[in-house]
């Protein structure tokens, strides 16, 4: 038998997939509002309501007294893998139903004439997928659910009626399941039926959110927003549908099929969002933004099992841009209509793709409305994302010997409501 490694998906302890990564390239979520999703995520030059504690919190102290905000989105994502057998057989599976939640709330106080406080939770990274417990990329992937929360407070300065800075800390929870199939040989090198792997794992850690909004003129905002990098070490669980030995145990291909400790290290990238925002009217304004994402330092994932075994895994991931423009018009005072558009370059090396993560580049559009009344503001927004395939001509699998994946989208859907005091 060729003595082959069987690489444990790196994602293990965390990574990501189509799932995918609503609105954003790699498994970055940012769905952070509902206006947010309409206006595709042009509210770093706006950053005008409670949610500016995601995008750019410096934008707060345009809020005066006290708001709160809640809401919840929905990612709907579909894909289809059309995979070749080293027999040269194909097989084709398509993935959908599985909904990621991604709900938000924030909250604004204004403290003084020069200092506001924010608190923001949202999730900023999450993907939720499952396969077929026999579909042919088993060995790589049969379900993954990961999700992220971040609990953002922060403070917001007003240093004049041109220029506000904003400083908060990052405290974010990981959570993750992930299951694959093991294949097993018995020790004569008969082929044994496979052995289910699952593993869960969380984790906490710690990063600063930066802002800057400065009002150039009357008709004219600019917004930067950096988040820095996370850094995530997720203790964990092996389990095992049985234990049974393993010949490609023995040769250090797989783990032993003993229930164990795993331990894994992630750094979730950096970013930095610029947006710059027009108002020809009062009621009317445009804003045109990008987001630089620093995928780069996620160069590989290495996991280690309590039971001496190691999976390491090169991602080799490219930095990202999202290129986004939206409009924003006030027919009414208790009416807005938005609408946005975005692409976002690929991140991911083919070189080292996987099913975890088969999108490759991304465009999308977005719809809502905005309404008021007295106090209260309702907001509903929906997105429609296009996703490039991805090529796996260079994938590594025991039974498989190339593929892509094709017709990738996702439906977003979004509502909130909010109430300023």
């Amino acid at each position: 038998m060729k003595k082959k490694r069987y690489v444990i998906p790196a994602v293990c302890l965390l990574c990501a997939c189509q799932m995918t990564a609503a609105k954003a390239e790699g498994f970055s979520l940012t769905q952070w509002s509902t206006r947010g999703l309409s206006l595709a995520g042009g509210m770093v030059g706006r950053a005008d309501d409670p949610s500016a504690i995601a995008y750019n919190a410096a934008g707060i102290t345009r809020l005066p007294g006290t708001h709160v905000m809640v809401g919840y989105a929905a990612v709907v994502p579909k894909s289809t893998f059309d995979l070749y057998d080293k027999d040269g057989s194909l097989s084709s599976t398509t993935t959908g139903s599985h909904v990621l939640s991604a709900p938000y709330a924030y909250l604004t106080h204004q403290l003084n004439e020069h200092l506001w406080l924010g608190l923001g939770l949202f999730s900023r990274f999450g993907l939720d997928n499952e396969f077929p417990d026999n579909w042919p990329g088993r060995y790589n992937l049969t379900d993954i659910k990961f999700q992220t929360f971040s609990f953002v407070p922060t403070l917001a300065v007003k240093v004049n009626d041109a220029l506000s800075l904003s400083a908060g800390v990052e405290i974010m929870h990981a959570s993750l399941t992930m299951g694959k199939q093991i294949p097993c040989y018995q020790l004569s090198g008969v082929k044994a039926e496979d052995i289910k792997m699952t593993l869960d794992g969380s984790h906490w850690g710690v990063g600063v959110h930066l802002g800057i909004h400065i009002r150039m003129t009357d008709k004219l905002s600019l917004g930067l927003a950096y988040k820095s990098p996370v850094t995530l070490r997720i203790d964990g669980s092996a389990d095992f549908s049985r234990e049974e030995a393993n010949l490609l145990a023995d040769q250090n291909e797989v783990p032993h099929a003993v229930d164990t400790g795993v331990h894994g290290r992630v750094r979730l990238p950096d970013s930095l969002a610029v947006g710059l925002t027009y108002y020809p009217l009062d009621n009317l304004s445009f804003e045109i933004g990008t987001v630089f994402t620093r995928w780069s330092t996620f160069d590989s994932l290495n996991i280690r099992f309590d039971s001496d075994f190691e999976s390491n895994s090169a991602k080799k991931w490219r930095n990202g841009w999202n290129f986004n423009a939206s409009v924003e018009y006030e027919p009414m005072d208790w009416l807005a209509l938005r609408a946005g558009v975005w692409h976002e370059t690929p991140v991911t090396n083919e070189a080292h793709a996987d099913f975890m993560v088969p999108g490759h580049g991304r465009t999308g559009v977005s719809l809502g409305t905005g309404l008021r009344w007295e106090n209260w503001n309702l907001d509903i927004g929906y997105a429609h994302l296009w996703m490039r395939g991805q090529d796996y001509s260079s994938f590594e699998d025991p039974i498989l010997e190339n593929g892509k994946s094709h017709d990738l989208s996702a439906n977003i859907y979004s509502v909130s409501i909010g109430y300023t005091f």
